[in-house]
C-alpha cells in the first residue's frame, strides 16, 4: 500500500512524509497529554468541591455559635467540630494529588505540550490554588465565644468566596484545555491525510495497472 518503498521512488516525498507522520506521532501524544490535564483539572475540582461543602458547614456553625441562646459552654462543643473541619481542610490540600504532585498546596504549576513545535504548550497553573486554612483566612480562628464567632462567620464567607473563584480558576482552564484538545484531533486528521497523500499508494490507479497488466499478459498468452 505504499507509494514509496525506497527512497529513489521519491526522495523529497519521502523525507516529507517521514516528517508528517513524525509530527502525527507528537499530535497523538499531545492528545494524551491534554487528557491527562483534563484529568488533573478534574481531581483538583473535585478537592475545591469537597471544601466548599467543608465551608459552608463552618459557616453554619459560626453562624449557631454567634447566636445569644447558645451558651459558652455549648460553643465549646460547636467550636470542637469547627477545628475538626479546619484540620481537614488543611489535609484536603496536602492530599488532594496527581500522580504524587499536590494540587491544592499552591505548588503545581506545570507546562503541557500540545503540538509538534517546542513552543506549542500551555500553562497548567495551579500555583493560586492553596486550601490551606492560613491561607483562607481561616488559621487560628475558633468559635469559643459570640465576639470570635462572629470574626469566624466573616472569615469563613471570605473563604468561601476565595474558593469559588479558586473553581472559577479551573474551569477556565479546563475550558481551555478542551478546545485545545478538539483542534489537536483535528490537526491529526489533517496531517494524517497530507501524508498519506504523498506515502500511500492510490489504489484505483494501482488496480487498473494491474488489470492492465493481467489483460495484456493474457493476450500475450493467447
Amino acid at each position: 500500500g505504499q507509494r514509496i518503498t525506497k527512497p529513489a521512488d521519491d526522495a523529497a516525498g519521502l523525507a516529507v512524509g517521514t516528517e508528517l507522520l513524525s509530527d502525527v506521532a507528537v499530535f497523538k501524544q499531545a492528545a494524551t497529554n491534554v487528557s491527562s490535564s483534563q484529568s488533573i483539572l478534574s481531581i483538583a475540582d473535585g478537592g475545591l468541591s469537597s471544601a466548599s461543602d467543608i465551608l459552608e458547614r463552618q459557616a453554619v456553625l459560626a453562624a449557631q455559635a454567634t447566636s445569644a441562646t447558645v451558651t459558652d459552654a455549648e460553643r465549646v462543643a460547636i467550636n470542637d467540630e469547627f477545628q475538626q473541619l479546619t484540620t481537614e481542610l488543611n489535609d484536603l490540600s496536602g492530599s488532594t494529588n496527581f500522580n504524587g504532585q499536590n494540587l491544592l498546596d499552591g505548588s503545581f504549576n506545570q507546562n503541557v505540550t500540545v503540538g509538534p513545535n517546542s513552543g506549542d504548550q500551555l500553562a497548567l497553573d495551579l500555583s493560586n490554588v492553596d486550601t490551606s486554612a492560613a491561607n483562607l483566612g481561616l488559621g487560628g480562628v475558633d468559635l469559643l465565644n459570640s465576639a470570635n464567632a462572629s470574626a469566624a462567620l466573616t472569615a469563613v464567607n471570605g473563604a468561601i468566596d476565595q474558593v469559588a473563584g479558586f473553581r472559577a480558576e479551573v474551569g477556565a482552564t479546563q475550558s481551555r484545555f478542551g478546545f485545545r484538545g478538539e483542534y489537536i484531533a483535528q490537526a491529526q486528521a489533517n496531517t494524517e491525510a497530507v501524508a498519506s497523500s504523498i506515502l500511500d499508494a492510490d489504489l484505483a490507479e494501482e488496480q487498473t495497472r494491474l488489470t492492465n497488466s493481467r489483460v495484456l499478459t493474457e493476450a500475450s498468452i493467447a
